[in-house]
């Protein structure tokens, strides 16, 4: 592959893109306007503490993890299977057994689940591993609570344990999200482990770039990309079937331009919208607020490095042991807890609201324990997390050369709303890119 090419942002599907172009052979350079590479996958240090940018984690089975990542250089800190369900009084396990032994006894005795739905679980775990990876995107689409009744299981498992976990991934306790994430994210799950880098979430673009660079990538940081155009054109208007302009313009925020065979637009979905013009970029987002919080100095929670599901209210939705699972998060002496809250109306909650929420459900599921002491470092409010996917939105996001001319997209806009999604769009950005070098 020889020519020019260029990516507008530095987000995981951006530094695939350029590292996949650079390695066939291409003069690649990339513009993150950020200070630095990473996008929506960040991480900060506050008072020793390592904040990620919201509650985020790497699914070490994702096939395009494998391909562009090398988990164990990562250092990756896992989580174990299943998680806490936690009300009131009352903390009880739910684990995979096949995957976790020693929680099968506990989990067989939870009872916040019926003896029926953890043999369905088993039974929809073995369905969904025999399924082909192009199976899940593709078909008849359904929300996760129509899913699971479909299924069979019981309102209970879905209220008990579905709403709390699947509203961390999904943001979405109601359940409304599309079912083929659900299946996805499931079969994932039973596949391999869930995890942080033991250096935070920002380890994952860290080693991209690095990865890029050696690829011979120039990255231009603090860099805003104002327009792409194409060869003898305006701003790039949709695909109509005769788009093979011979290279494009981008065009910088400080008035100077960079002349390129190809452009891999990888923004934001509304900046990828603006500045291509294509209408089926998603533009509505899902929010999301974490809290990240402190216990006084020697105390700890001692929760088998499972997430807490919080069965008996929305708020928080869970609180997640941070430092338990990744020692590395947080001073020898602190326990570092995440705790994240769901909807619209957490954007606009005082700090002080949602701090007292985690304090008080602490609390009511610890009942032996003052959570007085427990401290705010930090707040992040998301408004734009992930893109919505309700039922049947796969089937109408854009493909990567829907903009006209030499310019592609990458984002998991094009896949769907996921580290998965973003890596391999990345590399089918690149391959679409390619057919103009």
């Amino acid at each position: 592959m020889y020519g020019d090419a260029t990516v507008v942002g530095g987000g995981l599907a951006g530094l695939v893109a350029a590292t996949r172009l650079a390695e066939a052979g291409a003069d690649v350079t990339l513009y993150e306007r950020r200070p630095e590479v990473g996008g929506r996958v960040r991480t900060e240090t506050v008072d020793g503490f390592t904040l990620d940018r919201g509650f985020q984690v790497l699914f070490t089975s994702y096939p395009a993890v494998d391909a562009e990542l090398d988990v164990d250089a990562l250092d990756v800190r896992r989580f174990a299977p299943g998680a806490t369900i936690c009300r009131p009084g009352s903390r009880s396990t739910l684990s995979d057994p096949l995957r976790d032994p020693r929680g099968a006894i506990p989990s067989l005795l939870n009872d916040e689940v019926s003896f029926s739905d953890k043999l369905r679980t088993l039974a929809l775990r073995y369905d969904l591993s025999n399924r082909d990876e192009d199976d899940f995107f593709a078909g008849r689409d359904a929300s996760i609570r129509e899913y699971l009744r479909d299924w069979g299981f019981a309102d209970d498992y879905a209220e008990n344990f579905v709403e709390p976990f699947y509203g961390g991934i999904t943001l979405d306790r109601r359940l409304s999200t599309s079912k083929q994430v659900f299946e996805y994210t499931f079969r994932a799950m039973g596949r391999g482990a869930i995890g942080v880098p033991a250096e935070g979430m920002a380890a994952i673009p860290e080693a991209l770039a690095a990865r890029a660079r050696e690829a011979g990538v120039a990255i231009e940081t603090g860099e805003d990309v104002e327009s792409v155009r194409t060869a003898g054109q305006g701003r790039i208007p949709f695909r109509t079937g005769a788009a093979d302009a011979e290279g494009a313009t981008v065009a910088l925020a400080d008035g100077s331009t960079r002349e390129t065979d190809a452009v891999v637009v990888a923004t934001t979905p509304p900046e990828a919208r603006k500045l291509t013009g294509v209408d089926s970029i998603p533009t509505e987002g899902v929010p999301n607020v974490t809290g990240w919080y402190a216990l006084p100095a020697g105390e700890s929670l001692e929760t088998g490095k499972r997430i807490l599901l919080n069965a008996a209210e929305a708020s928080p939705n869970a609180v997640i042991p941070m430092s338990e699972v990744a020692p590395e998060y947080a001073p020898d002496d602190r326990a570092l807890l995440a705790a994240t809250f769901l909807g619209e109306e957490s954007l606009d909650r005082p700090v002080n609201s949602l701090r007292d929420d985690v304090r008080d459900a602490l609390a009511a599921w610890y009942p032996d324990r003052d959570f007085d002491g427990l401290e705010t470092l930090d707040l992040h409010r998301i408004r734009f997390a992930q893109f919505a996917q309700p039922p049947g939105v796969h089937a109408d996001l854009p493909d990567p050369d829907d903009p006209a001319g030499p310019v592609v997209l990458a984002g998991d806009y094009t896949e769907w709303s996921s580290i998965q999604g973003a890596l391999e769009s990345g590399r089918a950005a690149a391959a679409a890119a390619g057919e103009y070098l």
